[in-house]
């Protein structure tokens, strides 16, 4: 196809002369000194044509000679820089390869070929990158000084360079891993508190901080970030829901007074406090701290909807107010035999209701709640035990010793 438009636009070209040279009989008068050249006017101008593409080529052929040093540099820098990129991607292979010494070595020699190539000193990202991958080479070799040192220089390149900033984030986010690695959670919170917002709220940051905030034992901190977490969907909902229960639990769990836990507690998102699991939680550490009242206070309002809840958060609220059951008052009575019509299956109601129509004084409702929920093999061991030293308790009030030994030797072949 080429050639056919080159052989058109010659045939143009041909036209086109034929046209106005064929016809042309001008002529041109050279005077030099005492001499004169005639020449046709044609000729003259096909001279002229040959004389300038004569004077360019000589122009071209003279600049080539005298750029052919500067090509030769750049020639040479570019080999450099191919070699130099070559190394990078080697460290980058056996990084990624567990090869930790060899990425080293092959970082390094990135490192020193640009050090060496004046032209390459300037691409402060490469650098920034070599370092990083030598300095993630001494980390998983154990060495923290190197691994510091390496850190430190590919800081300061990145602090001063637009181009490098992604690779400064980068820098962050790593140090602040090889921190955790290393068990020291403040160094780890202390870069991640020098990130940018923007940063700071990506999954990979909001994960770290988790771990940082958890290693150095601050679960209100913790659950505020795993709940960031669970709204950028970091985990399933099912690992989200067990996370947020149990750094709930470690929250209560650091209370020392009635007071600090009530704090707690009302510093807890609105989510952790309709989570009957936390309310379950609340109410043990309340009794623990001497204020079951409280605990019953914050159980009230899901053992009033009963219904609306699992079978297995039920368990969870029956357990809960099984620790908060002394000085329970009768304003209870008419909630616990609602429940317990309610839900004559569930063993974790039964023992919840008998134990407390037991602490009332009820013995006589509360022997048969308790005898069905201590034979009922889906009751775990523990409460299984615990209702049949209350049916030993009872006994014992009823002054038949008989029935309290019994119910005594049952718990303890439970364990």
């Amino acid at each position: 196809m080429r050639a056919v438009i080159w052989f058109l636009l010659l045939f143009a070209v041909a036209v086109v002369a034929a046209g106005t040279l064929g016809t042309n009989d001008g002529i041109v008068t050279v005077y030099w000194g005492t001499y004169r050249l005639d020449t046709s006017l044609n000729l003259f101008l096909l001279a002229l044509v040959a004389t300038c593409f004569v004077l360019v080529s000589v122009i071209q052929a003279i600049n080539s000679l005298t750029g052919l040093p500067k090509r030769a540099h750049e020639w040479r820098v570019a080999r450099r820089d191919r070699i130099a990129q070559a190394a990078l991607r080697d460290a980058l292979a056996q990084y990624f390869g567990g090869r930790y010494s060899r990425a080293q070595s092959a970082s390094q020699k990135a490192l020193a070929i640009q050090a060496d190539t004046p032209d390459l000193v300037q691409d402060n990202e490469f650098t920034v990158l070599g370092h990083l991958l030598a300095a993630g080479s001494a980390h998983r070799l154990q060495d923290r000084a190197k691994r510091d040192e390496q850190l430190k220089r590919a800081l300061e390149l990145a602090r001063h360079s637009s181009a490098a900033r992604p690779a400064e984030e980068g820098a962050r986010l790593l140090a602040a891993e090889w921190a955790l690695d290393d068990r020291d959670a403040s160094r780890a919170l202390e870069l991640l508190a020098e990130l940018p917002p923007g940063v700071s709220r990506r999954t990979h940051a909001l994960r770290l901080k988790l771990q940082a905030t958890r290693l150095a034992k601050r679960p209100q901190e913790a659950l505020k970030t795993a709940r960031m977490l669970a709204k950028h969907q970091g985990f399933s909902k099912v690992a989200a829901q067990g996370l947020l229960r149990s750094l709930a639990s470690e929250s209560l769990a650091t209370a020392h007074d009635i007071d600090q836990l009530r704090r707690i507690w009302l510093q807890f998102d609105s989510a952790d406090r309709r989570d009957p699991v936390v309310a379950s939680s609340a109410a043990t550490r309340a009794s623990e701290l001497g204020a079951p009242e409280e605990g019953r206070a914050w159980l009230r309002t899901f053992w009033d909807r009963l219904g609306e809840l699992t079978a297995d958060d039920r368990a969870c609220v029956a357990q809960g107010l099984i620790a908060s059951l002394p000085g329970i008052g009768p304003d209870w009575l008419q909630r616990l035999e609602s429940a317990a019509q309610a839900f004559p299956r569930e063993p974790a109601i039964a023992h919840a209701v008998g134990s407390a129509l037991a602490e009332r004084g009820l013995w006589g409702k509360a022997r048969a709640l308790l005898e069905s929920a201590a034979e009922d093999p889906r009751l775990p061991l523990e409460e299984r035990r615990h209702a049949r030293l209350s049916l030993a308790r009872l006994a014992e009030e009823e002054g038949d010793n008989e029935r309290a030994v019994r119910c005594y030797e049952s718990a303890a072949r439970l364990g």
